[in-house]
């Protein structure tokens, strides 16, 4: 069955670690593209513009849409952006944006107290955030005469959807939010009901 559903965050948050001296503050924000992940790193660095690095990661979409980046911001290849991407992931969350704010001390950390400092830092502020699980639609469109509405929604309380709009003339249109999952299953249904008297067109795919 095709999964559904993802997970993402609750509401934006920060958390702050120091280690050995550095000062370290991540920055969870919730982010529904790469535009707007990418707004949110840029109002970072402009708060802490006298910081040392502000490295980040990110990750949008779902599936084949998913898109990700991440950035060491001058801290050895491989010892920050990573490591925070690897927080993002090992909770499985898209549509979610971190920086990870860094105030030496005056201390090096060395490859490994870097990787654990920011993977840490980016794991405490995630805490913060919480966690919500999101559902994927697809929205369709079925246009049908009026006579056929009980069958229409008879259909629809069989599945998990929700009706968006319904437009009545002629005919009757109603777009139709349906768990992916299911999308298939709910055409056939209404083509069943309606005895093909129905006019469907399966749509884009949107979540809530």
């Amino acid at each position: 069955m095709e999964k559904d559903f993802f997970y993402t965050i609750r509401r934006n948050s920060t958390a702050e670690t120091k280690v050995k001296g550095s000062r370290f503050i991540g920055h969870v924000f919730g982010a529904d593209s790469r535009d707007e992940a990418e707004s949110c790193i840029a109002a970072v660095r402009k708060e802490h513009h006298s910081a040392t690095h502000n490295c980040f990661a990110y990750r949008t979409g779902t599936g084949d849409s998913s898109v990700f980046r991440f950035s060491d911001d001058g801290e050895p290849s491989g010892t920050a952006g990573k490591p925070i991407l690897d927080a993002i992931d090992s909770r499985e969350l898209t549509d979610v944006a971190v920086v990870v704010t860094r105030y030496y001390g005056g201390t090096k950390l060395g490859t490994g107290g870097l990787i654990r400092a920011y993977g840490g830092c980016a794991s405490e502020a995630l805490k913060e955030a919480q966690l919500k699980k999101r559902f994927i639609f697809r929205q369709i469109t079925v246009i049908f005469p009026y006579e056929l509405t009980g069958a229409v929604m008879g259909a629809v309380a069989q599945a998990e959807c929700r009706v968006h709009d319904t437009q009545y003339g002629t005919d009757t249109e109603m777009i139709i939010h349906v768990r992916v999952s299911q999308a298939d299953m709910f055409v056939t249904r209404i083509t069943d009901a309606c005895a093909g008297k129905a006019e469907i067109t399966c749509g884009k795919v949107l979540s809530h």
